[in-house]
């Protein structure tokens, strides 16, 4: 897949969270997103065992092709395999962006979480399908984001590489037009949309900011 195209298929990526999701369990809630517009589904469960995230990613697989969105599996590459994901996402704390590229294969999406230029070289270089930029704004949802790095990154980093930048950390309806303004192809929410009371409602209203 082109990386123009594989930009358009980004464009919206709503990761699960059961900290944030009111009670509501993940397949209501990715439904709900995926109703409002969402492209891809993120699979994210910091609680979850092996066994119950493969449980929970087959569920998810099945969600996301009835709508024709993608399934991207945060930190855990195995688990990417076992539920035929579209892909996996790494941090920079996860493992190494070589080693996920190798056990991935070319055939799915590896995406990796950048905060400066030189973290984003060392993904490209290592093969990363597209690049997490952020956190952009304070956001609530992840305790371990650290200190907002703002829309300077995104400047600088739409112009030098071909991969799609995903902005996330804090992004809303309000300012997800300076975001893409800022060259982002695509964003990433949690709690805007996975913590809204009306899932598919909230999900529209920043799906229309992005054009």
């Amino acid at each position: 897949m082109s990386f123009e195209r594989l930009a358009e298929r980004l464009i919206l990526h709503v990761l699960t969270d059961r900290d944030w999701s009111r009670g509501r369990d993940m397949l209501t809630v990715a439904r709900a997103a995926l109703a409002g517009g969402a492209t891809v589904i993120q699979l994210r469960d910091k609680y979850a065992n092996t066994r119950d995230l493969v449980t929970e990613g087959l569920a998810l697989r099945a969600l996301t092709k009835e709508y024709g969105a993608l399934l991207i599996v945060n930190d855990r590459i195995d688990v990417a395999l076992a539920i035929d994901a579209d892909g996996a996402h790494v941090g920079q704390e996860d493992m190494p962006v070589g080693s996920a590229r190798q056990l991935l294969g070319h055939e799915r999406i590896l995406g990796v979480s950048v905060g400066s230029l030189d973290e984003a070289r060392l993904a490209v270089e290592g093969g990363a399908d597209y690049l997490g930029v952020g956190p952009i704004y304070a956001t609530r949802a992840k305790a371990d984001a650290g200190a907002p790095i703002g829309l300077a990154l995104l400047r600088e980093l739409a112009p030098l590489y071909t991969p799609p930048l995903i902005a996330i950390g804090g992004i809303t309806a309000a300012n997800t037009h300076e975001v893409r303004q800022a060259g982002a192809a695509g964003i990433a929410v949690i709690t805007a949309i996975v913590n809204a009371e009306d899932i598919t409602a909230a999900t529209q209203d920043i799906f229309k900011q992005l054009y």
